[in-house]
């Protein structure tokens, strides 16, 4: 009867760990350009930065990583406005090690060029839009006479840093699987325990 008890003891903590090991974690990380990397965009894919972040959807826990030759280049972070002119002075974040990875902490916009000067009017700038907690992302800026079709008419949004970040309603809830999980748990062993 103390064996029965035992197996099943372990039986219900192998379904638990089980259900628990599903759960995926939610955060990923993206090389920016995919093979293409952090560099000027090639006269065949000038738009290669706007084309990449259209392909992907960006949320909290997410990192980008920018891989370029560091004697040749650098990522800055800025402002709207100093992305719609490449203006370099002031960066909100300089990175220029070659192998720069930038944690996304917050929902909101993110805008990002080269240091390097001239190479953010050849397009070799990027803009990521995070979802908030309700889900709700900004659209890509304007490009110019060149942008891609269905971005040429985005509006254009101010830059969003919000104090508390909240998890992207896409992503699934953790808490109520798990709170089920343990209520049928306990329950299955209450009845086990009742009838042994």
């Amino acid at each position: 009867m103390a064996n029965l008890r035992s197996l099943t003891k372990h039986f219900i903590c192998a379904c638990q760990l089980l259900l628990l090991l599903q759960a995926k974690v939610f955060c990923s990380q993206y090389k920016v350009g995919d093979l293409d990397a952090w560099g000027i965009p090639t006269s065949a894919n000038p738009q290669v930065y706007a084309k990449w972040s259209k392909n992907h959807s960006f949320k909290l826990g997410d990192s980008l990583l920018f891989l370029y030759p560091p004697s040749q280049d650098s990522v800055i972070q800025v402002t709207e406005q100093s992305y719609n002119s490449c203006n370099l002075k002031d960066p909100i974040l300089y990175m220029n090690n070659g192998n720069s990875l930038f944690n996304i902490t917050k929902p909101g916009e993110y805008f990002f060029t080269s240091g390097e000067p001239g190479h953010c009017e050849k397009k070799q700038k990027l803009y990521i839009a995070v979802l908030s907690g309700n889900g709700s992302a900004a659209l890509a800026p304007s490009y110019g006479p060149s942008a891609l079709p269905d971005t040429a008419s985005s509006p254009s949004y101010t830059t969003v840093f919000g104090n508390i970040p909240q998890p992207p309603s896409s992503s699934p809830s953790l808490g109520f699987p798990l709170l089920v999980t343990a209520v049928i748990a306990s329950a299955t062993w209450g009845i086990i325990n009742a009838m042994i």
